[in-house]
């Protein structure tokens, strides 16, 4: 079969199963063997070999990863669900930088922080400026996290976290400089 068939095999059979209620399992610890699953699946459509890099591959076949994939329908939940969430320029009204930033209850539950409204607070809050501001255009705010997700592709929300302090600093060097 052709890559393109079994592109659309996997996206029908797959990621269809996959997705379901990612938002609610998808940082659960059960979630690290359906990963390896669809490195597995990722590697036969590709014909690659069994210890090559699925990185590419994702990149290549435009495919979510499984802990891309949950941050993504995460951040579709916050925001189709904006009423739930609470900005910090709601809160106060000084101009800030993290005027688009959710603010996050206090909380040291790690039942509540693994939760969808705290973590969907938390990986928002981590998303660069440009799709931030975006949230209140749902269609390009949720093609514009795509694109991003898929140019960066994450194996775990620890490599989400690091590369948007990553960006952070380096917008705050850039600035500084300038």
């Amino acid at each position: 079969m052709s890559v393109v068939i079994l592109r659309i095999i996997y996206f029908s059979y797959v990621c269809s199963v996959m997705s379901y209620g990612i938002i609610f399992w998808g940082n659960s610890h059960h979630s690290n063997s359906i990963f390896k699953i669809q490195k597995r699946i990722i590697r036969i459509i590709t014909n690659a070999g069994s210890h090559d890099s699925c990185c590419q591959l994702f990149r290549q076949l435009q495919i979510l990863s499984l802990p891309s994939r949950y941050i993504f329908s995460l951040l579709v939940f916050v925001n189709k669900n904006r009423d739930l969430f609470q900005s910090n320029s709601e809160i106060h009204y000084l101009n800030t930088r993290f005027d688009y930033n959710l603010r996050l209850p206090s909380t040291n539950l790690t039942l509540v922080q693994k939760g969808v409204l705290y973590s969907g607070r938390k990986i928002y809050n981590q998303l660069p400026s440009n799709i931030k501001v975006l949230l209140n255009d749902a269609k390009r705010f949720k093609s514009t996290l795509k694109s991003y997700i898929i140019d960066h592709i994450f194996y775990s929300l620890d490599e989400f976290y690091q590369s948007a302090s990553q960006w952070s600093w380096f917008f705050v060097f850039y600035l500084s400089i300038w």
